[in-house]
């Protein structure tokens, strides 16, 4: 029989004549205690059961020790709360903490644990729509996944807003293998996809996958269509702008917004044509910076059509901007009118408001690693967008209900992970409960608390 031995007790330092010592004997102790907010969040969203529901399970329910639920639940909760890959489960799923979040302690099985491991999870995310095989048993609907980040935006709302506004915007999410789909992108100078983002403020409508060899704008006016056909079966008489820069001032877009009521605000590329309309305010802010010293802008508005690629002429407004020796022209096009924005207010108040959105790209894809797209397949790398986007979502929630009354109401993804979901806890495992005695020393027990209130109210 193997005895047990001692831990071995690490000797640091002595401090005022006291020795500093560590050993790993603390027991049962968890460094993820804040992720009972993210529990707690889910609770009031409604969103990892949802989720679960948008998938196709095929399995033998007899032979089933982890449902698609908790397999959903271990992934969502778990990148929120910096675990982006599979291999981290292996040691999660015997944390009683994990258990408690996901809702699932014991296992039917004694050579299960109550959570699953990596090969088990890759099997939700790897499963294909309309296949089936040994390994691959669980499928998903794309449409209903979709239509989820939609519900769950109108839901946040407790009255129909009369105006919103849909920001648009493509980025890069570079590969490092030979993933189905990939291609050499000149303007990033790497092999990768191109996702398109949609946000409403903070709150993530849309995160569609895309190869990196098609326009910025491909796939825009569908997944436009499709959230404005949605939000309006709700909210018929919201008012609905789309903002997007130059890469989406494309005809068939803009087509489809004077066609369906939609307003728009978008950036134009400069070319020459658009250069000689702004010659003059070109000229009138060089002098002005010529002789306050500081840069000038000179703003005029004109109708514009191309050549060819446009079926009708348009508003666009100029901003005609001197730098030091530098020039800069920009342009923008919409189909607001000057009764609803002067050109300058416009730009400079509205247009320009849109690289907030940037803002969230970047913390969906570096504090929620939206790009993890590391699979083969390019259908299990858009199912690894969509988990990582319902982690944002999920984050955002607790931003807004739990927080949105403490100083981490505007704080990002990481700050929360770091300063209120990573908690060291001591767990306690006993027939009538779990017991969690968190750190006495945590600096933002105020902020955990004020959260664990509002949410639990919300809900109700």
């Amino acid at each position: 029989m193997q005895t047990q031995c001692n831990a071995e007790q690490l000797q640091f330092s002595c401090i005022g004549g006291r020795r500093v010592v560590a050993a790993f004997d603390g027991g049962q102790v968890s460094s993820d205690a804040g992720a009972l907010l993210l529990m707690r969040t889910d609770r009031a969203i409604g969103l990892v059961d949802r989720l679960a529901d948008c998938f196709v399970d095929r399995r033998a329910r007899w032979a089933i020790e982890h449902s698609v639920r908790t397999l959903v639940a271990q992934r969502v909760i778990g990148i929120a709360a910096g675990y982006e890959d599979l291999n981290d489960h292996d040691a999660l799923r015997s944390d009683p903490l994990w258990g408690a979040v996901i809702g699932k302690l014991e296992s039917g099985r004694k050579e299960c644990e109550a959570l699953a491991g990596k090969s088990t999870l890759n099997r939700l995310e790897l499963s294909l729509a309309d296949q089936v095989s040994r390994y691959h048993k669980i499928g998903h609907r794309a449409e209903a996944i979709e239509g989820l980040f939609v519900d769950l935006f109108l839901e946040a709302h407790r009255k129909a807003p009369r105006q919103i506004v849909l920001d648009l915007d493509a980025t890069d999410d570079p590969l490092h293998g030979t993933q189905e789909g990939r291609f050499f992108h000149g303007y990033y100078d790497c092999y990768c996809y191109l996702p398109l983002y949609i946000f409403c403020g903070r709150h993530l409508l849309a995160a569609k996958l895309r190869r990196a060899d098609k326009d910025g704008a491909s796939g825009a006016r569908e997944e436009g269509e499709r959230l404005v056909r949605q939000i309006r079966e709700r909210w018929p008489k919201v008012r609905i702008i789309l903002r997007a820069d130059s890469g989406f001032a494309r005809e068939e877009l803009m087509s489809w917004c004077e066609q369906n009521a939609v307003d728009y605000v978008f950036g134009l590329a400069r070319n020459g044509r658009l250069e000689k309309r702004l010659a003059g305010a070109l000229r009138e802010a060089r002098a002005r910076a010529e002789r306050t010293g500081q840069a000038a802008r000179v703003f005029r508005e004109f109708r514009y059509s191309t050549i060819d690629s446009w079926s009708r002429r348009r508003r666009v407004i100029g901003k005609a901007e001197q730098i030091g020796e530098k020039a800069n022209p920009r342009f923008i096009v919409t189909s607001l009118d000057r009764a609803q924005w002067e050109g300058k207010e416009l730009y400079e108040k509205f247009y320009c408001a849109r690289g907030e959105m940037e803002n969230r790209i970047k913390e969906a894809q570096l504090e929620l690693f939206a790009d993890r797209t590391s699979t083969h397949s390019f259908r299990a790398n858009q199912l690894r967008l969509w988990l990582a986007s319902f982690a944002y979502v999920l984050v955002e929630a607790l931003r807004r209900i739990g927080l949105a009354k403490t100083s981490f109401a505007l704080a990002t993804a990481g700050s929360i992970r770091l300063k209120l979901l990573k908690i060291g806890a001591v767990v306690s495992v006993s027939v009538r409960r779990v017991k969690l005695a968190m750190s006495s020393a945590h600096p933002h027990q105020a902020e955990f608390i004020a959260a664990f209130h509002a949410l639990g109210a919300a809900a109700r």
